[in-house]
């Protein structure tokens, strides 16, 4: 017989013995049996090569690993309600963290309410309404504002004091931005954040529109009112300060320092999941809780900020015929509600183990 070349990719290349439908001239098969080898060689190196290049390009190519809770029903909305006994507590404190910073977060910059009749509001507009009569806010500061094209990226936790300035400054220039939580600075993202800028120091922002990245919150702050607001002059002195880090750790400290660590049962790949959508804003006492949990549980999350005058009311109405937060869609099991009690009660059953 004569002897011919097999080979794949999953070992090294190998010569067999096989039939041969062509005999091959003895002066040239040890030629042609070594060319097979070398193109076997680099056929696998590429080979592998691309696999690598696909898999870090592409860190969601393979499935979630989670799916919607056999058992999952959406809960009926409920606004403005505090729905169970043992969530009052939450609600209260959450509540005392917003009066120990006077209110930062809760209206845009330039807010600006009207009163109108409620006959006068569309149903996909949002309005507070009060019987024959309507409460309507928007912006006179962020009327026709540089909108980034790109989501920020901001690397914080909940009961970093320095990131809550940063959050709160993005709830007042109305900017929606994907949080990576980096619980105490050093679990969930902080790695990541380690490679990105050198050091394991929250807040570190990142803006793909213009390529700046940066450490320090008051640096932060300026730069966010200089490129998406009415410029560095117009921070709110809340913002600014002793008095507002001090402030701002007592709002943490309000809330017993919730999301400063990962549940020691949290899913070890929760941080290649996509990030879950959240709408809310940072002053809001039902929405705490469930920014804290997604802390605790090293989710990544892109938050819709919609405080009072933002233009995502409508567009939070438009899109679920009500204006309510917290509001979730999470893209890894397709999942969406409404009411604080129960989505940190669904993220606890899926990103657990």
């Amino acid at each position: 017989g004569s002897a011919s070349l097999r080979y794949d990719c999953t070992s090294p290349p190998r010569i067999v013995a096989s039939p041969s439908p062509l005999p091959l001239p003895m002066r040239s098969s040890a030629l042609q049996v070594l060319l097979g080898v070398a193109t076997a060689a680099v056929s696998c190196a590429l080979q592998a090569r691309t696999s690598r290049m696909t898999m870090s390009l592409n860190p969601f190519n393979k499935p979630s690993g989670v799916s919607r809770p056999a058992d999952f029903e959406a809960p009926e909305p409920r606004p403005l309600s505090v729905t169970r006994g043992e969530w009052l507590p939450v609600v209260a404190t959450g509540t005392l963290a917003l009066a120990a910073r006077l209110g930062s977060g809760v209206f845009v910059a330039g807010w600006r309410p009207r009163l109108t009749l409620s006959s006068n509001v569309a149903e996909d507009e949002y309005a507070l309404k009060f019987g024959p009569v309507a409460l309507q806010d928007s912006s006179a500061a962020l009327v026709n504002p540089p909108r980034p094209v790109k989501d920020l990226v901001l690397y914080e936790y909940e009961a970093s004091p320095f990131a809550r300035k940063v959050r709160e400054a993005m709830a007042i220039l109305d900017l929606t931005v994907i949080l990576k939580p980096c619980p105490g600075a050093r679990q969930g993202f902080a790695k990541e954040l380690e490679r990105k800028g050198g050091k394991m120091t929250v807040p570190f922002l990142v803006d793909p529109n213009t390529g700046v990245s940066m450490y320090e919150s008051d640096d932060i702050i300026n730069y966010l009112f200089d490129t998406y607001g009415p410029g560095r002059d117009q921070v709110p002195f809340l913002l600014k300060g002793p008095l507002a880090v001090q402030s701002a750790a007592y709002a943490a400290a309000a809330r017993g320092f919730a999301g400063s660590r990962m549940l020691p049962n949290a899913r070890p790949d929760n941080m290649n999941m996509k990030p879950i959508e959240l709408w809310g804003y940072e002053a809001s006492p039902f929405v705490r809780p469930v920014r804290e949990k997604l802390s605790e549980l090293g989710l990544a999350h892109r938050l819709v900020n919609c405080p009072r005058g933002s233009a995502n009311r409508d567009k939070l109405q438009q899109m679920t015929g009500r204006f309510q937060v917290p509001y979730i869609r999470d893209p890894n099991t397709g999942v969406e509600m409404f009411e604080s009690p129960e989505i940190c009660e669904y993220l606890e059953k899926v990103y657990t183990v």
